[in-house]
Parts: structure tokens; C-alpha cells; sequence
């Protein structure tokens, strides 16, 4: 049943808002979905009220507080135009993270305050005004740092359920990149997405998060579900081996179960 007051009848050319992004058809022909101001407005207070309340806070308390939700909301508008609202929110999130660090430091000047808490502190970027904690090396993230992606539409009928349609889903797992770092993206490929413990997927694109709360936890639930690890692996290695050949992309339930002298190469499924 449609609820009178959550119901309207609109011109496509006035544009409405639906599940927080706005629908609009433009003079030029263009129908563009972004980010609704509404979705931005709340992001905008939930930030700030993150930085008012961690004041006493350190560093690496409040980026680790603020990646999975800059990240949540990123990887929800990805699919969006929303190259203008990322860049828009990276200058708030700057001026909120400038405004944290001086109330910490009243009588210091403003350069010591950024060298103190600024920096390139990613290590594929030239960004120099990066929030990052110097004793653990963790940066805080921005929203334009996700990449935007259109959606791919699943075709017709098409069950993940089906074992007929495993090469369907398999060459979609391919195409679909997750909004993760480049380096674990890279891993991820050369695994083919498995675990090589265990053999079952890393991640799952046939069932992703729904809602920006559920972004949010999946990137909370990741990081600890998924771990980067240097495997012992006997017998597999031969000496001079680059670390990126021993480094593995596992489940952090997997890696607790592997003995301290390492594992054989038969146990490994990917």
C-alpha cells in the first residue's frame, strides 16, 4: 500500500529523491542520479558530530572511527555521479580534521600543528594534507580516493544458486572490483578471489551490501574477516622468492589454524 505522505507525483524534470539519491532529468537531456543534498546533509552532521565527540581522542582512534564510514558512504554512491559531492566532502572532512588537531594544540602554530598531523601518508598518492597517525603509519581516507563505477546489471534469471551459470558468476566476480585498497585488489586477482587455505571466496559479488549502513559494517567486518599474511609455505618458495609472491590474502579464521612450522604446498587450493 503507498503511503499518502511518502508519495508524489513528479516531473522527471524536477527530479525527486529515492533511497537517498536524487533522480533528475536535466535541460541538456540528461537523466543524472547523485547524491540527494538530504544524504549529503546528514553525512556532513554525522561527521562532524564524530569529531566533536573524539576531541579527547588519539589519532589513531578517530581515523580508525572514520574510514569504514567515509568508506561506507563512498562505496554506496560509487555507482552515482558523485565525483562533485566526494570532492566537496574531502574539503569538509580537511577543515573538521584542522579544527580537531588546533583545539588539541591552542598555544602551537599552525605549521607545527601540520607537520605534526599531515602529511603523504599514502603511499601511491602525492597528497600532502593526508590526517595520519606517525607512530602506526594509519591515514585517514577520502571519498574521492573511490573509484566511480557503473553498475552492472545482473542478467535475467540468473541465480547464483544455479550451477549452470558458475562461469556467469565467475566472470562477473572478475569484473566487479571491490572498493578496496589497490593493493589488496591486486592480491585478490592474482588468487582468483579465493583463500588459499581454505579454497572458498574471499569476497562474494553476487551478494553485496544494500544500504550504506551495510557498507559501513562490511568494511568494518572485512577488515577483520581478511587478513594479509606472509605464509610459511614449505617447500614452496625458493630462496630470493619477492615478498609479494609470499604474501597471501586470507581468512583471519584460516591463518589461526596454521601451525607455527608452516604449511605444505598440498594444503594450498588456490
Amino acid at each position: 500500500m503507498l503511503r499518502p505522505t511518502k508519495t508524489s507525483i513528479t516531473h522527471a524534470r524536477l527530479g525527486f529523491d529515492f533511497l537517498g539519491f536524487n533522480i533528475r532529468r536535466y535541460p541538456n537531456g540528461k537523466l543524472l542520479i547523485k547524491p540527494s543534498k538530504a544524504a549529503i546533509t546528514r553525512i556532513r552532521e554525522r561527521l562532524r558530530e564524530v569529531f566533536r565527540k573524539m576531541r579527547g581522542a588519539t589519532t589513531l582512534a578517530l581515523i580508525q572511527t572514520l574510514n569504514p564510514i567515509i568508506s561506507g558512504w563512498a562505496a554506496y554512491y560509487r555507482t552515482a555521479v558523485s565525483s562533485g559531492a566526494f570532492s566537496l566532502l574531502d574539503d569538509y572532512v580537511w577543515k573538521l580534521a584542522l579544527k580537531w588537531a588546533t583545539h588539541r594544540h591552542r598555544n602551537k602554530p599552525k605549521k607545527w600543528i601540520a607537520d605534526r598531523y599531515f602529511g603523504r601518508f599514502h603511499p601511491h598518492r602525492k597528497d600532502r594534507w593526508v590526517l595520519g597517525d606517525r607512530d602506526s603509519g594509519v591515514y585517514l581516507l577520502k571519498f574521492s580516493w573511490t573509484r566511480i563505477v557503473r553498475h552492472q546489471m545482473v542478467t535475467a534469471w540468473s541465480s547464483p544458486n544455479d550451477p549452470a551459470l558458475a562461469d556467469y558468476w565467475a566472470s562477473r566476480r572478475r569484473k566487479h572490483k571491490p572498493p578496496l585498497g589497490q593493493y589488496a585488489v591486486f592480491q585478490l586477482q592474482r588468487q582468483h578471489g579465493r583463500c588459499p587455505l581454505c579454497g572458498d571466496y574471499l569476497l562474494h559479488a553476487d551478494h553485496g551490501p544494500a544500504s550504506i549502513e551495510d557498507w559501513e559494517q562490511w568494511f568494518r567486518v572485512t577488515r577483520k574477516a581478511i587478513s594479509k599474511h606472509s605464509l610459511k609455505i614449505v617447500g614452496s618458495a625458493e630462496p630470493g622468492t619477492p615478498d609479494r609472491d609470499r604474501i597471501h590474502l586470507v581468512h583471519t579464521r584460516c591463518h589461526r589454524s596454521v601451525p607455527r612450522g608452516g604449511i605444505g604446498p598440498a594444503l594450498l587450493h588456490a
